[in-house]
């Protein structure tokens, strides 16, 4: 979902309170604070040598021992403003910062009202190999690895 996207739904909901919700159905726990907006750019090289790049918003959560504190959505969306000093602009993925044993990140995939709560869904990201996805798209037949010159 797109930050733009994201801050259309919390200001169409502003008495709601966030509620993430992880893929495989469990939620962040309820009092997690959103305590970082940030503007995260990678840039890489694949295995078959092949220059990319991504940028993304990611929300930091953090889950303190204050269990009384819950965040509602006007507050969610004034975190976002702040965000906009260090945003170069709103058309940028939002991914989830979580750190539930291991810091994990998680694209938001819908943000969706549900009674009281806006419920912001979080979706599933895997690694992949771009060389060998580039080449299924040239219509390579051969395996990925099977010139090394082409791939890891």
């Amino acid at each position: 979902m797109k930050l733009a996207d994201l801050r259309s739904v919390l200001e169409r909901h502003p008495d709601s309170f966030p509620r993430f919700v992880l893929p495989e159905g469990d939620f962040i726990p309820p009092h997690a604070h959103v305590t970082e907006v940030g503007h995260v750019v990678k840039n890489f090289i694949d295995c078959g040598g092949v220059l990319g790049k991504s940028e993304t918003v990611l929300l930091q959560t953090h889950v303190g021992q204050d269990t009384d504190h819950r965040l509602k959505t006007d507050r969610f969306a004034k975190i976002l403003e702040l965000g906009k000093r260090v945003l170069p602009h709103d058309q940028l993925e939002v991914e989830v910062e979580y750190d539930c044993c291991v810091v994990a990140q998680y694209p938001v995939s819908e943000a969706k009202p549900a009674g009281k709560h806006l419920d912001v869904v979080l979706g599933k990201r895997r690694t992949q190999c771009l060389a060998q996805e580039q080449r299924k798209a040239a219509g390579a037949t051969e395996a990925c690895c099977a010139t090394a010159a082409t791939c890891c």
